[in-house]
């Protein structure tokens, strides 16, 4: 077998791997009765979103193919529809996935305890990791394989990545509205306004809210990471193909070998993932943190000392393998700290202000967010640093391949946090019992963590990745213009970094916005249906849940269209208006920017979440005190930061720097 179909043969064997995992979890009891009919309305919801969702981005696709046929060819559109088409069936698989396997974690829970309910859960999230790695390998593999002998022929593979990262956007930011004015609406209203607990079955809102955790935190955060992966090799593989003679020989000497390296160790990462899968399920009988750190941490320690052979078999300088290994620290280190920010004393303090009334909860959770981009960032730094030391601008792409490579049990474990949310709510509206109840709200604590770990990851993978593309992006042009330098005195360049600074501002405002009004027209039909629907408040009578799923979605499809295409277009028209080196001075502008807003938006509602919860398992006064109320305000203004707007930042700089690597060659 050629090296170069080994990526194609693995990413098929890993989609096999994920059919195998859904026919076992299909095979667990999904129950009778409210438990399955709950269970068919979320699912039900999720698929209908799904479809109008895809029809928008299909125009969408179908434009932007034929913009690249006619300005760069057929190989160029190509591969932007195999990246997009990619990106779309992961994300699609993952939900529906996810969406089977929420009912069968409570019935599990019910009936057979916890290491079942975990068992299913976290195997109902695997399906997501699996698909995301495997469809991303199998993709750039086969486009590797017909290109990688044509050096003009193998920059055509920019465009899966920018298929890639046009879908994750959509599915990110249209997710996100879509999970987060449901939730807002439903805890506004529900929680404080009617004095009824979360997931109740008479509150109209909390099927769209369960719908929302599968759009939003499985597909559109499966779609996020995987635009990061893809693009962490795509950028490696494009700086390997413009290397000097002189770098290539430091490297080692084999330019092949190098452009190579990104899938290579994809293919290794993936194998690693599997295992740490497995380890997951045999340690399912201890505790849920237990058996996910074995997961998670054992197949990233795995694949750094296998990655040492590979390197070494591959003839390829040692310094690669040091920005292997630095990557892949540094994601455990980022993950670490925003668990304790997420979860730690910082949530306590959280809690502990809400004596004091919202206002105090709002500062000190503005506080921590703030507080907590510091040790991140500075961890990034040490990794770019320490990367571009060994192995140049090669390694902190090679960086961001080795936090990526284990993709599969990362995204395993965040997209089981949702799995076992929604197995929580199904188990509180099909009235289980307080036992069951507290099987999934075991689970879901952890899948909080692990959620919130996952946000800090995507971010600091998608920072590097997009470093990578970037400096492939400065590569390419170059390459077309010998006097072609980013200089901070160059009015051009300052000018290009005051306007990337814009963007993610920008983006962050429409999104946010966009939930602030989807959940107004969901406060307003949750209130009219208490209203209006006689012994609805007394459990008599069912809830329209149909028209506040209706509503959520018409918000998402309508509002996700702007910052799109603001994050396609704003490379096109700066590169074509102000030039090349105005184009890269936005690149590194909205790249800062785009990092520091991430993380203190994800981490700061993370840490209001987390405040919430911890109020509600009895401290300070528990549920229905006064510092629950103030916490669940928190709570609600921290939603649309750590699920919609700081998420959207990952996308939007790789986006832009896919779009500007992609369209170098006609603005040199």
């Amino acid at each position: 077998m050629s090296n170069q179909f080994i990526p194609v043969f693995l990413g098929a064997l890993g989609l096999l791997s994920a059919l195998m995992v859904y026919f076992k979890v299909k095979s667990s009891p999904e129950g009778s009765g409210r438990v399955k009919e709950i269970g068919d309305e979320i699912h039900l919801g999720a698929m209908v979103f799904m479809s109008a969702e895809y029809k928008r981005l299909g125009i969408f696709c179908i434009i932007c193919i034929l913009a690249l046929y006619f300005s760069l060819g057929f190989e160029t559109a190509i591969s932007f529809l195999l990246g997009a088409l990619c990106s779309g069936v992961a994300g699609f698989i993952g939900m529906y996935s996810a969406t089977k396997a929420n009912v069968r974690t409570a019935v599990a829970a019910n009936e057979k305890g916890p290491a079942e309910a975990l068992n299913i859960a976290f195997l109902g999230g695997s399906i997501m990791g699996l698909t995301v790695a495997s469809m991303g390998l199998l993709g750039i593999g086969v486009l590797y394989y017909y290109f990688a002998n044509d050096s003009e022929s193998i920059h055509a593979i920019e465009g899966f990545a920018m298929g890639a990262s046009s879908v994750a956007l959509f599915s990110r930011v249209g997710g996100g509205i879509f999970t987060k004015s449901a939730d807002v609406g439903a805890d506004l209203v529900g929680k404080i306004e009617a004095g009824i607990p979360e997931d109740d079955p008479r509150n109209p809102g909390v099927i769209a809210d369960n719908v929302g955790d599968n759009v939003g935190d499985v597909a559109g955060m499966g779609s996020d990471i995987f635009e990061s992966y893809c693009g962490s090799m795509i950028a490696s593989i494009a700086l390997a193909t413009s290397m000097t003679s002189a770098t290539i020989s430091s490297l080692g000497g084999n330019q092949s070998m190098l452009q190579f390296m990104p899938l290579a160790l994809a293919s290794l990462g993936l194998i690693c993932s599997i295992l740490g899968i497995l380890t997951v399920k045999i340690f399912s009988n201890k505790s849920p943190e237990t058996a996910l750190r074995f997961g998670t941490i054992g197949s990233a320690v795995v694949f750094v000392v296998t990655s040492y052979f590979l390197i070494q078999y591959m003839n390829v300088s040692t310094g690669v393998w040091i920005a292997v290994l630095v990557g892949s620290i540094g994601g455990i280190i980022v993950g670490l700290v925003t668990e304790y920010y997420t979860g730690g004393n910082p949530v306590r303090k959280i809690a502990k202000d809400g004596e004091t009334g919202p206002a105090t909860v709002m500062i000190s959770g503005l506080s921590v967010g703030m507080q907590s981009v510091a040790i991140p960032v500075l961890t990034i730094v040490l990794i770019i640093f320490i990367a571009n030391n060994f192995a140049g601008l090669y390694g902190v792409g090679i960086g961001a391949v080795g936090m990526l490579s284990t993709v599969g049990i990362t995204m395993a474990i965040d997209a089981y946090g949702p799995v076992a949310d929604n197995a929580g709510g199904i188990a509180e509206m099909s009235e289980m019992g307080s036992e069951t109840r507290e099987i999934t709200d075991s689970l879901d604590e952890v899948g909080n963590t692990t959620a919130a770990i996952g946000k800090g990851f995507a971010i600091s993978a998608a920072a590097l990745a997009a470093l990578a593309l970037i400096s492939a992006y400065i590569e390419k042009v170059s390459a077309g213009s010998d006097s072609f330098v980013l200089a901070i005195n160059d009015p051009y360049v300052l000018c290009g970094m005051f306007l990337g600074g814009i963007f993610p501002f920008l983006v962050s405002s429409m999104t946010m916005t966009a939930v602030g009004d989807a959940a107004f027209d969901m406060i307003k039909e949750i209130r009219r249906q208490f209203k209006e629907i006689p012994g609805l408040l007394e459990g008599k009578a069912k809830p329209d849940t149909a028209k506040c799923v209706d509503i959520a979605t018409r918000a998402a499809l309508k509002k996700m269209i702007g910052p799109g295409s603001l994050a396609v277009l704003a490379p096109v028209v700066i590169g074509f208006v102000l030039g090349p080196k105005a184009l890269g001075g936005m690149l590194g502008g909205a790249l800062i920017c785009c990092v520091m807003m991430a993380l203190m938006m994800s981490n700061a509602g993370g840490a209001w979440d987390n405040a919430k919860k911890y109020v509600e398992k009895g401290n300070f006064g528990g549920k229905g005190s006064e510092v629950h109320k103030a916490a669940v305000v928190g709570d609600t203004v921290g939603d649309p930061l750590k699920d919609t707007s700081g998420p959207s930042m990952n996308i939007l700089i790789n986006v832009m720097a896919i779009v500007s690597l992609v369209i170098a060659p006609l603005i040199i």
